[in-house]
């Protein structure tokens, strides 16, 4: 794996590799041993996350497909079940370009799946919500997602499922902290030069 490939994330050595013990240098950066274990960790961390990330976008695509949805469809109805949302907001939640939403969003409208409403606090901004037939996708769905959530509780155990979903949200507000440079509980802000 290089850098070209993989980005500046991704580095050797890899998960199946020790991490580096104690506090000599690195001869390759002269980076002390514990910042390369930290690069190790994140390196790692981004690894494990992209699998997972390919992981549920395959599992995501077989239970939408008989509801006649893909996993990108069934992601943008399911962030408006609650509530309709900008195409901004559903991006924004979800983690992609706004630009992507609006795709999506434009063509769940064209097969009737959602539609567009006014936003009282945007002229132009228009709310998505889905539509009966939206829904009615959505909870098609529900007998699979309900079953693979039994299936993985079973594998892993309820605690160390719900264990999983905390650890999984707080890296997502520490990324969330670093990314508009305000420190989150328990990430110290880096340490002036």
């Amino acid at each position: 794996m290089s850098e070209a490939t993989h980005g500046p994330l991704m580095h050797e050595p890899l998960a199946h590799e020790p991490l580096p013990a104690g506090d000599l240098a690195d001869a390759g950066t002269r980076a002390p041993a514990h910042a390369r274990t930290q690069q190790d960790l994140l390196s790692r961390t981004a690894l494990g996350v992209f699998r997972l990330n390919g992981q549920f976008l395959a599992i995501s695509e077989e239970l939408a497909k008989p509801a006649g949805l893909t996993a990108a469809w069934w992601q943008v109805l399911g962030a408006v079940l609650r509530e309709p949302l900008p195409v901004a907001g559903i991006a924004r939640n979800m983690g992609i370009t706004r630009q992507s939403v609006q795709r999506i969003a434009d063509l769940l409208v064209a097969k009737g799946l959602a539609e567009y409403a006014p936003n009282p606090a945007h002229r132009r901004a228009k709310l998505l919500r889905p539509t009966e037939e939206g829904r009615g996708a959505v909870d098609r769905i529900g007998p699979g997602h309900a079953a693979l959530a039994a299936r993985l509780t079973t594998e892993l155990g309820d605690a160390a499922f719900a264990e999983t979903v905390r650890v999984l949200e707080r890296l997502a507000t520490a990324l969330d902290a670093l990314e508009s440079g305000a420190p989150s509980a328990g990430i110290p802000a880096p340490a002036p030069e």
